[in-house]
């Protein structure tokens, strides 16, 4: 099913609208959705390695207004919208944690969930939640998923073809490794917290 799903991907880049779908989920994620972009970002870069760059500047800019969005669900709809889906992660009993966490380390919380598989959606909502500096949240969520995603632009970009041919003999380990990442990201969160 992966292996379907990633040669879907590689196919839909060459498709015009690839890109807008491809902004919808880096949108989506730094919200509400559990997926990262990277499922997408990935195969496309491969397919088209020219648009690499296209391709990481509209992840960030698109996870970055994302992200401003979570902080309003976390500022204005906690009561709502957030804590369903603080629950629905299940962190509702490690809000109070989280928040002092920000008094003492705000800026390195954004910092490492926009850099790692941790989920960035719930350091979006925390963000607005803690009250933390909507200006501040912005700089440092542009510099850390602008780092994240145009780190792999680089690699996809210089090393596309290699990444590709590696990623074709190794899929099955590839995607186990990913699946892990990702519910990794999940249970580290509720482990620190």
């Amino acid at each position: 099913m992966l292996r379907r799903l990633y040669d879907w991907t590689l196919s839909l880049a060459a498709r015009p609208r690839a890109p807008y779908a491809l902004a919808a989920v880096s949108f989506s994620e730094s919200s509400f959705f559990p997926v990262p972009p990277d499922v997408m970002l990935v195969p496309m870069m491969l397919a088209r390695p020219e648009r690499a760059w296209l391709y990481g500047t509209i992840c960030t800019v698109t996870s970055v207004l994302g992200g401003v969005f979570g902080y309003l669900i976390g500022l204005l709809m906690y009561d709502t919208v957030g804590l369903w889906l603080i629950e629905f992660y299940g962190l509702s009993g490690k809000v109070e944690l989280f928040r002092a966490w920000y008094e003492e380390y705000g800026s390195w919380v954004i910092l490492l969930g926009g850099l790692t598989p941790l989920p960035y959606k719930l350091v979006t909502i925390m963000s607005g939640l803690a009250g933390y500096n909507l200006l501040w949240f912005i700089l440092l969520s542009i510099l850390a998923r602008g780092a994240r995603f145009y780190f792999i632009a680089l690699l996809m970009s210089q090393f596309g073809p290699t990444i590709k041919a590696l990623i074709d003999r190794h899929f099955n380990l590839l995607a186990a490794l990913g699946v892990v990442l990702f519910i990794g990201g999940f249970a580290a969160i509720k482990f620190l917290l």
